[in-house]
């Protein structure tokens, strides 16, 4: 069944002004999955993706990624990341992903942990497509779920 969408356009865009705030320590955290093949999860464990070794590449797209973030999200402000940490975690044909970003600043980084997380998962489907693909070339049982934050802390 194909989604109908309704067309809807705005005149106004603004970044919000964080001029008058003060500069506190800030933290977010944010998860994803990744559902895939048993085969392609133990591919993935036992390090045998023709690609190379997912779990470095993801970490290091991810990082990439939380500091393009304001180049990327256009509202989103520059801001100083001074700490970043990416986990992996393997379950029954799934992968997770979990980031967690510092900073001292006007505002927080949960864009920027929502887009390491998502930078992550796409870079594990990108490495591991020709191993998930269907006879056709589909991605029948592929898909990125639940990215969402998982924490919030200001002070």
């Amino acid at each position: 069944m194909e989604k109908q969408f309704t067309h809807i356009e705005s005149g106004r865009a603004h970044m919000v002004d964080v001029s008058e705030k003060r500069e506190v320590s800030r933290l977010a955290r944010a998860a994803g999955d990744i559902i895939l093949s048993e085969e392609t999860v133990e591919k993935i464990r036992t390090g045998n993706v023709e690609k190379g070794n997912v779990f470095a590449t993801a970490r290091v797209a991810a990082i990439l990624a939380i500091k393009k973030t304001p180049e990327i999200i256009p509202m989103c402000h520059q801001i100083p990341i001074t700490a970043i940490d990416v986990d992996f975690g393997i379950g029954k044909g799934m992968i997770s992903v979990e980031v967690k970003v510092r900073t001292v600043g006007k505002t927080g980084v949960e864009m920027e942990a929502l887009t390491g997380v998502s930078a992550a998962l796409l870079t594990i489907w990108d490495m591991v497509k020709s191993a998930e693909k269907d006879e056709s070339g589909n991605y029948p049982n592929t898909s990125i779920q639940n990215i969402r934050v998982l924490e919030k802390i200001k002070g």
